[in-house]
């Protein structure tokens, strides 16, 4: 989902929220719904704000902000990741609470979006610090979340030792043991194989359905990627793996772009723990030049607002891939779309994570865990089947793949809506 729009050129930009709202109201427009629903389904049921004092290594104590929201609870339980990152804000996390409910709907999972996140820069944290950090984070949000209302997860910059400490605190809180509090945790707490990879080979799926839905075949198919961290540098092993030629990939230095292919075994052994590599290089080019490459697939999986009506008409894939949140403003959606550029939105090919998810909650649930194989078929199982559900409403309705996929979905969540009489 894009947040940019205007005449002509694109000169306004909209927070993720508004943009986010723009799209549910033609959604739901489209699927016949009364604007009541719009009301309901525009904003979250439930959003916290909250202050955490954290006593700092040097002593001193620092307060930081929080945020948790729940966006819909119709279907069952919410769920959704935290992030820890300098830019957390809270329509941010609002717009990615309404997008997990999406996902959610796309993979048919009985589940409902939440997001949370803090406002902190990891980075510059030591271990102890952000231990701390986490234990008082979930002390804040302790009374909306758990296992039947609310389920975290990982999210940008937080991991499998940050889930840990977050159920170790809910367990002192709540006095008992509740490995369904949280996913994403390691093995030995009752994390799921395969929930490391989950996201970034969702992805890889969709883009293998994707080629063979467009008549590319996989095996030598030139592919750029933007962003080399976790996602991108995942979705670069698989589809090398794959067969495919990777002939351009970048970091937030810049990027480095090879028509016969490049090394990827070599670079993923080479970049740093947070994706950079480029700056190892001589003859580095822009991340702006290097969307701008002929190749048959793109793969936007850095930031938002990359593909714009600036650069839309330069764009020389025939599949574009969203990664990243909102890589592609709604006007360069209309204008890849009218060009013939098939566009796979970040809701499908982000559903990965929130999957295995799904599946490392039920295992929690039952006391009996999967293989590793076993899950990854399973995924597998799911992600072409939401695939496939899309495109044939893409097709059937002559629709691009965002709007089939926003529909796919609401629809559920809308539903049960109407069916709790809420509307």
């Amino acid at each position: 989902m894009g947040n940019t729009v205007g005449d002509g050129k694109e000169k306004e930009t909209l927070s993720l929220l508004t943009s986010t709202q723009m799209v549910f109201r033609e959604v739901l427009d489209k699927l016949g719904f009364k604007s009541e629903m719009f009301d309901l389904l525009s904003e979250p049921m439930k959003s916290l704000i909250v202050r955490i004092p954290v006593r700092m290594d040097d002593g001193s104590t620092k307060i930081f902000t929080g945020y948790r929201a729940q966006h819909n609870d119709a279907l069952g339980p919410t769920i959704g990741g935290i992030r820890f990152h300098p830019r957390v804000c809270e329509d941010d996390i609002k717009s990615l609470a309404i997008w997990m409910s999406l996902k959610c709907g796309i993979a048919g999972l009985p589940f409902g979006g939440g997001k949370g996140g803090v406002l902190c820069n990891p980075r510059t944290m030591s271990m102890g610090e952000l231990e701390r950090l986490s234990r008082g984070y979930v002390r804040a949000i302790s009374q909306i979340v758990g296992p039947t209302k609310d389920i975290p997860a990982p999210d940008i910059y937080t991991n499998a030792q940050i889930m840990a400490w977050m159920l170790d605190e809910y367990s002192k809180l709540k006095q008992y043991g509740s490995s369904a509090f949280i996913t994403g945790k390691p093995l030995v707490l009752g994390g799921s194989e395969g929930r490391d990879i989950a996201g970034a080979l969702g992805a890889a799926i969709c883009i293998e359905e994707a080629a063979e839905k467009q008549g590319i075949r996989l095996k030598g198919a030139r592919v750029i990627i933007q962003g080399f961290g976790n996602a991108g540098g995942f979705i670069a092993k698989f589809l090398h793996e794959a067969g495919a030629d990777i002939i351009g990939i970048s970091d937030v230095y810049g990027a480095l772009y090879e028509p016969d292919g490049l090394n990827i075994e070599y670079l993923l052994k080479r970049r740093d723990s947070f994706g950079t590599i480029s700056t190892l290089f001589d003859g580095v080019i822009t991340n702006e030049e290097l969307l701008e490459q002929d190749c048959d697939i793109l793969i936007p999986a850095a930031v938002s607002n990359q593909i714009t009506a600036q650069n839309a008409h330069a764009i020389k894939a025939r599949i574009v891939a969203e990664v990243a949140n909102g890589p592609t403003t709604i006007k360069a959606t209309r204008i890849l779309t009218e060009r013939g550029i098939f566009l796979v939105p970040d809701v499908l090919t982000g559903a990965g994570g929130v999957i295995v998810s799904y599946f490392e909650w039920v295992q929690n649930k039952q006391g009996y865990y999967w293989g590793r194989e076993e899950i990854l078929d399973k995924l597998r199982e799911k992600i072409v089947q939401s695939f496939n559900t899309v495109y044939d409403l893409s097709q059937s309705r002559n629709i691009n793949m965002r709007l089939a996929a926003c529909m796919t979905g609401i629809q559920k969540m809308a539903e049960a809506s109407l069916y709790r009489g809420w509307v």
